[in-house]
């Protein structure tokens, strides 16, 4: 639902582009005025953006980019090589369906992205924004990539009163009637800059803003109260175990998650389920081998998008020549900064072996990581 505003006039794309030209971003993904954009690279970094912040992306785009430098690059690497190098932005399924993606290219398209929107969105792990995005700033399709900025852009122009997530399709709607025919690739990164430099979510930058005056929020001093969002219901919190195994030569057990599910094709020091009822005083009962295991004092928390995880830490060592177990494997300490871990492990690692990758002459548990808690 639309709030009437007779004083407010529609919003001119053209002014918008204006605006831009003058004050858009310089980001490494970015095609320069004048150049073209590499479709290659307008989709990497669409899909590193999602639901992670530009500058976190920036050096991890860069470091990425530099391993494979093309689609093909991406698309001859092993799964773990991809991982790995993923390792630290989280949302692990986006790098497997990027995989997927660069190998559906190279077999189905010859290594060309296609052009259009409809035939990005039949390439693995492009849904509706990321199509449209690739769509218009690589090919210069007359497309409405709406992302978070969008919506709260638009949201506020048009005073949107519907919340999140009911109201996309009514604001993807009004900004499809805004998207120019001469340059809707820049369109769509003028409105993307926008919202992540003057529309922010709070103490937008209004008088900065080249859609003031057409703004219906800012004209009712509302404009902080929209984009209207639905209340979040957080996810019970799950609880579980994580063993970390120190053998005498200076290794460390792992073991690679499954290919699908949460984490999938991640590696991790053996853990137990997670569940809401876990309970600690059992954990060694899940032990991947027979040891005098220490539990260490506090616990790791990591916040999924989902649900919240609280980790007991026990830790062991072991004599040289220790078989791993089945689907398991010892990994060098000093090598662990090279596997594909995701935050969460990272901070279970540390909590056990005080730094990584994994320092020599640290006891357990003496240097706390970021996400313990010692309650």
């Amino acid at each position: 639902m639309l709030t009437p505003a007779s004083s407010a006039t529609k919003p001119d794309p053209q002014d918008l582009l204006v605006w831009y030209d003058r004050h858009r971003r310089d980001l490494p993904w970015r095609a320069k005025p004048g150049e073209i954009a590499n479709p290659y690279r307008v989709w990497l970094s669409e899909i590193m953006l999602q639901q992670t912040t530009v500058a976190a992306v920036k050096p991890y785009y860069l470091k990425f980019l530099e391993r494979f430098p093309t689609v093909e690059a991406l698309a001859d690497a092993p799964s773990e090589t991809v991982m790995h190098a993923w390792a630290g932005l989280g949302y692990y399924s986006r790098a497997r369906n990027l995989h997927a993606c660069a190998k559906a290219v190279m077999e189905k398209h010859g290594g060309r992205f296609p052009a259009t929107e409809t035939e990005l969105l039949k390439l693995p792990g492009i849904g509706a924004y990321t199509a449209a995005a690739v769509a218009a700033i690589a090919f210069n399709e007359k497309a409405a990539a709406v992302d978070g900025n969008v919506e709260r852009v638009m949201s506020r122009v048009f005073m949107v009163e519907e919340p999140l997530p009911k109201a996309k399709p009514l604001i993807r709607s009004l900004t499809e009637a805004l998207v120019p025919e001469d340059r809707p690739g820049d369109f769509a990164q003028a409105v993307m800059d926008l919202g992540a430099t003057i529309c922010t979510p709070k103490r937008p930058a209004c008088a900065l803003c080249p859609w003031m005056v057409p703004c219906r929020a800012r004209s009712e001093g509302l404009q902080e109260t929209f984009p209207k969002k639905q209340k979040k219901e957080a996810g019970q919190l799950r609880k579980g175990a994580a063993f970390v195994v120190l053998r005498a030569d200076d290794t460390i057990l792992l073991r690679t998650r499954p290919p699908t599910g949460l984490l999938g094709g991640m590696v991790e020091p053996p853990t137990s389920e997670w569940v809401p009822d876990y309970q600690p005083s059992r954990a060694v009962l899940d032990a991947p081998i027979e040891a005098r295991w220490q539990r260490l004092p506090g616990t790791v928390r990591h916040v999924f998008t989902h649900f919240p995880l609280e980790l007991t830490v026990l830790f062991a060592k072991v004599a040289r020549g220790t078989p791993a177990p089945d689907d398991m494997r010892w990994t060098p300490r000093l090598q662990l900064h090279e596997e594909a871990l995701p935050g969460a492990m990272k901070k279970v690692l540390a909590h056990a072996l005080g730094e990584l990758p994994g320092a020599k002459g640290k006891e357990p548990g003496k240097k706390r990581a970021k996400g313990v808690s010692t309650s």
